[in-house]
């Protein structure tokens, strides 16, 4: 597999916080840098998915020429494709995320095999 920062939202409707992290691993699988942090509680899970690709972009795109991003979440993968269909979030990705230029966002299955999409 190619350099790839996966990364995670969290959320629940009983706290008060959300939190987020990524894990950048190498052609090799092997772990090169990671972050995470916590955030006030975001509206929803899909928002906290957002947040953890806004912010995992921020800070990793300076650190590694990576562009690939991985996720559990089908419903961000859909949303980055198909902003017009969710008008909630088509202003918050296109104020906050450069990605729809050239970021290849993969999607993980329960599987296990990414399924790539190119992101144009």
């Amino acid at each position: 597999m190619d350099n790839i920062y996966m990364m995670d939202g969290s959320w629940t409707a009983t706290t008060q916080s959300s939190g987020c992290g990524w894990v950048w691993k190498d052609s090799f699988g092997k772990i090169q840098l990671l972050g995470s942090r916590n955030l006030w509680r975001r509206e929803t899970a899909l928002h906290s998915e957002l947040e953890a690709l806004r912010w995992t972009m921020k800070n990793t795109l300076q650190n590694s020429p990576c562009q690939s991003f991985g996720t559990d979440c089908k419903d961000l993968n859909a949303m980055i494709k198909e902003p017009q269909v969710w008008p909630s979030f088509a202003t918050k990705l296109l104020q906050d995320l450069f990605i729809r230029n050239f970021v290849t966002l993969v999607v993980l299955f329960q599987s296990g095999y990414p399924d790539r999409h190119k992101i144009e």
